[in-house]
This record gives structure tokens, sequence and C-alpha cells, in this order.
């Protein structure tokens, strides 16, 4: 993540004024929308784990529910039967028999509007292609998808008012969403970073953080942890974090504009708003570790265990998997070597209901 993965990153983006046109399209776009882009179907995978074999992995194991010292492990083990959640979805009726799922539109190569992309209203990135699997399996058809936008402080309520059947958002798994929402396994691993200016004095999430207004959005573990470390003195009590919006994007255009000094966010997500803007630059390392998950309702057993066999096909397929996923739509923007990014590769399942 330095200068070097920022070499011609607005081609195909367009730059700062594309990043605008956006912006519009995230307000157009803003209600439900349905997925009508083509993609092509991801060959069978040979090395499909059986159930029995990812089932017995931890039967035994006890959950850690109270104490949640690792909240990416509070997760059932993988299936591929269906349940009554599942079953609910198949029986949807004509145009309406579709995974409804929560998503961002405007996180550049991860869930986004590409205006040059030559398709109106597509979405893609590497959340998008995970959601298209996840269709594949279940419905039988990676097109079988109707895309809600929602901002990052609604994606738990669109979980629980049952709006959608899934959230695939860049969402970290801890333990204050495990309360209300339950998670699959992770597939990305990430962790908190600041952006600022090239320019900027700043250096990271340090001492030079101090009298300065940084942004971040809305529920997002971000703030969270910036208002932890203020409080226990692990940041300058002079750090103003007053400045949440509710979308990440919105806090890269704050910084363009002058109203705000940093911006803390994932890192995976900070890369690429470094990416859409050469003027800025992340500052220091990672100082947290997250992983990202897919959110459902937390009594969707059968969901959940099958979103978890998927991601199990989804890390072994070389082909078209998250290697693929990660290739085509992160590389360029963070780095060429996955491995600081990957999921674990033999997750644990500790969750027993």
């Amino acid at each position: 993540m330095h200068a070097r993965h920022l070499r011609a990153r607005l081609k195909g983006w367009g730059g700062v004024g594309a990043m605008a046109a956006a912006c519009a399209l995230a307000v157009v776009f803003a209600l439900a929308v349905t997925c009508t882009g083509s993609v092509a179907s991801q060959a069978a995978d040979p090395h499909r784990a059986g159930d029995r074999t990812t089932q017995a992995h931890t039967a035994d194991a006890p959950r850690a529910a109270d104490d949640c010292e690792a909240p990416e492990k509070q997760t059932l083990s993988p299936s591929r039967a269906d349940g009554p959640t599942i079953t609910a979805i198949k029986n949807r009726p004509g145009e309406k028999r579709k995974l409804i799922v929560g998503v961002d539109q405007n996180s550049y190569r991860w869930g986004y509007r590409d205006p040059n992309s030559g398709e109106s209203g597509r979405l893609e990135g590497f959340d998008i292609d995970l959601v298209h699997r996840i269709a594949e399996d279940i419905l039988g058809d990676p097109d079988a998808v109707q895309f809600k936008a929602i901002p990052t402080d609604q994606r738990i309520p669109a979980i629980q008012d049952g709006r959608v059947d899934l959230v695939v958002r860049t969402m970290t798994i801890n333990c204050s969403r495990l309360k209300d929402v339950a998670f699959s396994a992770p597939y990305f691993k990430t962790g908190q970073q600041v952006l600022a200016p090239k320019s900027s004095p700043i250096t990271g999430y340090d001492e030079t953080l101090a009298n300065r207004k940084v942004c971040t959005a809305k529920g997002s573990t971000a703030y969270a942890k910036l208002e932890e470390d203020r409080g226990s003195g692990d940041l300058p009590a002079s750090t103003d974090i007053s400045t949440t919006v509710p979308n990440q994007l919105d806090c890269l255009v704050r910084l363009q504009l002058g109203e705000v000094d940093a911006v803390v966010n994932d890192g995976a997500l900070a890369a690429s708003q470094a990416a859409q803007d050469p003027t800025v630059e992340l500052k220091g390392e990672a100082f947290t570790t997250e992983y990202y998950g897919v959110a459902m309702k937390k009594d969707a057993d059968d969901l959940v265990r099958r979103v978890n066999q998927i991601l199990v096909d989804f890390r072994q397929d070389t082909a078209t998997g998250w290697q693929a996923s990660y290739t085509k739509w992160l590389s360029a923007t963070m780095d060429d070597d996955p491995s600081a990014s990957r999921p674990p590769a033999a997750p644990e399942y500790l969750r027993r209901s």
C-alpha cells in the first residue's frame, strides 16, 4: 500500500470529477435496484468438501458468546442442506425468486457503479462477485439477485427488519454486532488505517492526530475504535472525531474539501479511496486486525451454514474463486501479494446453535 500502488488508478474511474458523478448515481440508486448484469457462471469446484467433514470439525466445541474473544470464530459449521430460510427464498414466485442482498454502491473495487463501464447502473467489485457466487449456489443463477444499496449504519437494521436476506458490504465481524446478527466465517482480513493528504504532517494513528479532525462512517468499527481509544488515552484527547457520514466515500469528499484532516477506515477500503485520489495516501500501518463476514438474521442457521460452505468452495476454487476475484479487483489498489488479506485457510466454527 505504497505510492507504487497508485499507478494509473484513475483509469477506468475518471478521476475525482467522475467520482462526483458516481456520488450522484449513488443518490439515484439509493433505493432497491435489481441486478441485470450478466456474470459468467463459476466453474464447478472439484475440491468441494463434504458436509460430514466440515460439520465434524468443531462439533463439540464450546460457544464463547459471552466473552467473545474471537468473534470471527463464532459461526456455524458448513452444510449444503436446505432449511426453512433457504426454502423460503427458493419458493419466492416468478420474478421475485431472487436473493435480496444489502450492498454498497460507492466503495471503489468492492461494490460500486463504474460510470465508464458502458453498462449503466451495473454493480461490480469483490463483494459483488461473492454475492453472485452465493446466488448461483442457492438459486442456480448468479444473476438471481436483487441488490439493495444501504448506508453503513443501516446494515444491521436492514437484516433485522427483513429488508434483505444477507449483507455483503465490507462488514467487520465483532462482538457487538454478534448480539444482533449472525455472521459467516471470514472472507477477508483487514485492519483500520489512517488516510490523509500526502502533504499532511500526520504520520499514522499516533500523536500527530492531536488537534485534527477525523472522519469516520456512522456505525463503523472505525468510529467505535476512535471513541474507545480517546477515552482510554490511546488517542490524543484533542482529536476531533465528531464528523461522521453515512458512507465511507463521503469521508473522502470531506477530506478533499478540507473539512477534515484525516479519515480512519478499513485499510482495504482506504487503499481504494487512495486509488481514487492521487493526492492522498495511507499513513502508517494498520492498528487493528479485523475480518469481513456475510451478515444474516440470527435465526437463519441454514443460511449461515450454506454461506459457510460456499466460502469453503470460494477459497478453494483457484480458477474463479477468492484469488481470481482479488486479482481482478484489489491487487491494483492493495498489493499483488494477497497473503495479508486472505481469510483463515482453516476457519473455526465455534458456534453450535
